[in-house]
């Protein structure tokens, strides 16, 4: 692993030890997770042990120490989405995708994630794409999603705007 990019993650914030959740945010935005060569590296740059980083790592739900998928779909089972659809749409996503939540694709473009809640309850049920929120999914606004995200994830390296395009189709839907 080149430790160029995390290395210039680490002096954004000083090297300091106060600032690791920050870093750990910052590398896990990089590689979509928090591989471990980055974590032992960070460690030693922040004056962490390995253990101390690990405990960080592992604590908050947030990170992950498994690769995530291209697009990283949430889907919400708070209380209001739950009653609104939400198992409806994991099952949905569950089917097109061929995986359970927790799990990435084979291919590597997709993960799928359960969550109980996204703090978007007037919108529900809600999925999230790579932080764009999806309200008011339904199975066939799920499953038309998954297809746009697929399609145009052949043709573009641009996650951004992928995303974005496919939520601008699903919310005219």
């Amino acid at each position: 692993m080149n430790f160029d990019r995390v290395d210039e993650i680490i002096d954004r914030y000083g090297a300091d030890q106060a600032n690791s959740l920050a870093v750990l945010q910052d590398i896990q935005r990089e590689y979509n997770y928090l591989p471990r060569e980055a974590l032992v590296h960070a460690a030693g740059r922040l004056g962490m042990t390995t253990g101390e980083i690990y405990r960080l790592a592992t604590f908050f739900s947030s990170f992950s120490l498994q690769p995530k998928g291209r697009f990283v779909c949430k889907v919400c089972l708070g209380t209001a989405c739950h009653v609104l659809g939400g198992p409806r749409i994991v099952e949905t996503l569950e089917r097109e995708l061929g995986i359970k939540p927790g799990e990435t694709t084979a291919d590597g473009k997709f993960s799928l994630e359960a969550v109980r809640c996204l703090g978007a309850c007037a919108l529900g049920p809600v999925v999230v794409v790579n932080e764009e929120p999806h309200a008011y999914m339904t199975p066939d606004k799920a499953t038309r999603l998954i297809q746009r995200l697929s399609a145009s994830a052949e043709g573009s390296d641009a996650t951004g705007a992928v995303v974005a395009s496919a939520v601008d189709e699903t919310a005219s839907a």
